[in-house]
């Protein structure tokens, strides 16, 4: 188990030690063959973790961990924290110690950052694109299933925020829950009888209409989901003082800003997770140690 401090507002290493665990066991399994049969289990030497493009560092921590936890006497130090702008080129952290152990680490740590730093990155985006309106960028659930609780910290580190983390800590009543209560008001008047105390009744919407049924029903705020930007200017002209107000649906880098201008309070974007691209990071030797005898 490592002993190094985790970020601030980073998630427990509990709740993600199994998935290192998998990851480890996937790759390694009961030994790696090639490193082992070309270094002694004597040879030293230091390493880097570079970036190969521009992005926004997140994952270090984790990393870090992995390397720990394939050999504890690893000095890993990283040159930045998470969710700061780094250019293509700069060394994100060194390790240094037994060239066996950080071989055979190094393609599970860089899977970890390159994964969690695409998601900060793509975030930072969107936010950027967004400057100046103050709209929020938020996550959804579409996140790669056992890595929730990474990839909503990578929103986080990226500048965006998260929306509930799961079924049970937040009331979203979906166009299905519509459907089968039987509509709007019928889903929002069984919610409210019903919402454990302290939750917040969020219900999707697809018309100024069916927004102004669930406001008069009593909503906390509303998912504006599939509406064109036009559509939601309507709503937020009629309804945006009256409920939080989220746009969702059909929203990419090139009209995001458009929503934003409309008036919404935040745009939800299932692509920070599902569809981020890993970013290129690569591990370089810096030190090198003899060959096995």
């Amino acid at each position: 188990m490592s002993t190094h401090s985790l970020p601030p507002n980073s998630p427990p290493l509990r709740t993600w030690q199994p998935l290192l665990d998998l990851a480890l066991a996937e790759d390694i399994g009961p030994g790696d063959v090639t490193t082992e049969i070309v270094l002694g289990a004597e040879a030293k030497g230091r390493a880097r973790i570079e970036a190969r493009q521009d992005l926004v560092v997140c994952g270090l921590f984790v990393a870090e961990e992995v390397f720990g936890q394939v050999d504890a006497h690893l000095q890993f130090s990283a040159a930045h924290r998470e969710g700061e702008r780094v250019a293509a080129g700069d060394v994100l952290a060194f390790v240094e110690g037994s060239m066996r152990s950080i071989l055979s680490a190094e393609r599970t740590a860089l899977n970890f950052l390159g994964r969690l730093s695409g998601i900060s990155t793509l975030t930072s985006r969107y936010r950027d694109a967004v400057s100046g309106t103050g709209c929020q960028i938020v996550d959804t659930r579409k996140t790669l299933p056992g890595w929730r609780v990474l990839d909503k910290f990578a929103v986080r580190a990226g500048g965006g925020i998260n929306h509930r983390f799961a079924l049970f800590d937040g009331i979203l009543l979906k166009d299905n829950h519509v459907a089968a209560a039987g509509g709007v008001r019928e889903a929002m008047k069984s919610a409210r009888a019903h919402a454990p105390a302290g939750l917040r009744i969020q219900i999707e919407v697809e018309s100024l209409e069916e927004a102004q049924s669930a406001c008069e029903a009593g909503a906390d705020f509303l998912l504006l989901d599939n509406c064109s930007p036009q559509q939601v200017r309507t709503i937020v002209k009629e309804l945006g003082s009256d409920a939080l107000l989220e746009a969702s649906g059909g929203i990419n880098l090139e009209n995001v800003r458009e929503f934003a201008t409309a008036g919404v309070h935040r745009v939800s974007i299932g692509a920070l997770t599902h569809s981020a691209q890993a970013v290129d990071v690569a591990l370089e030797i810096e030190d090198g140690p003899g060959r096995r005898p």
